[in-house]
């Protein structure tokens, strides 16, 4: 679930209702839906539970860290089922929203219906149209008192210990509105198998220092984003690289993966994340 907090001023058309493409609906309308009823999230909830605890042991740590209001959850991301582990793991109350996907049409694909009907996701199209609109959305979620996960890495990785360079996203959606960004580390999911341990890992809230202006400073950005990254190389760190499944497991593993390189890359040393300083 990539993020892309900037770009405002190139959104401003789709959001304020213009037709960016002729004869197309507007972003808002195509892409966004209306709040959805509690029950159907509780529905969506219960059922990812119970299928990712029956298919894998789920290991909770940290709970206690969790802020009992709004907050922004960046998680790390490996897979593309890293968010049913993320929903599974944490409380009912109060909903979590995932920001993404970046989708042209929701109403297309099992995935994105599902997402849609249960109202768990905030999307966006492609090229970030509409952004503007996602980005008001999310905090009127966080007013209400909701969490909103964001993959701060923009994309997934290889490598169990690997964190990538976080994207502005979280952090600037933290400041611009106020409320804990909290890092949340996902392991085991790099390859998936029957009733193998997947750890979700909650570290401590990151609160935003000072008032919360509409416009965060770039500086003030990317040090809340350099401190979320830290606190989630330490979550990760301590994980150790499972085999590759085989059968159904390594099928399930990269049936929706998305690999920016055309195919899964090598895991890269323990502690390194590709391209960058760690």
């Amino acid at each position: 679930m990539p993020t892309r907090p900037q770009g405002e001023q190139g959104s401003r058309a789709s959001a304020s209702g213009a037709d960016p493409i002729p004869g197309r609906r507007d972003d808002r309308l195509h892409v966004q839906a209306p709040p959805r009823p509690l029950w159907r999230y509780r529905l969506i909830g219960r059922v990812l539970r119970i299928l990712t605890r029956t298919y894998s042991r789920l290991i909770l740590e940290g709970a206690e860290l969790l802020p009992s209001g709004a907050s922004i959850i960046c998680f790390s991301h490996q897979n593309w089922a890293d968010p049913f582990f993320v929903i599974s793991a944490l409380p009912a109350a109060p909903r979590t929203h995932f920001f993404g996907p970046e989708q042209s049409d929701m109403s297309r694909g099992v995935r994105n219906r599902l997402m849609r009907w249960g109202g768990v996701a905030v999307p966006y199209r492609p090229g970030g149209r509409g952004l503007l609109a996602a980005t008001r959305r999310v905090e009127d979620l966080l007013a209400a008192g909701d969490f909103v996960a964001i993959a701060g890495e923009g994309r997934i990785h290889s490598g169990e210990s690997v964190i990538l360079p976080l994207l502005e996203g979280p952090a600037y959606m933290a400041l611009r509105s106020g409320v804990p960004l909290v890092p949340v580390a996902v392991n085991g999911t790099s390859w998936l198998g029957f009733r193998r341990r997947v750890r979700v890992r909650i570290g401590r809230p990151i609160m935003p220092v000072g008032e919360t202006p509409r416009r965060p400073r770039a500086e003030t950005v990317q040090a809340l984003s350099a401190e979320a990254r830290a606190s989630l190389l330490l979550l990760v760190a301590d994980f150790p690289d499972p085999p590759r499944s085989r059968w159904i497991g390594g099928r399930l593993t990269e049936l929706f993966n998305d690999w920016p390189e055309g195919a899964r890359p090598p895991v890269p040393p323990r502690g390194k994340a590709p391209g960058a300083d760690t």
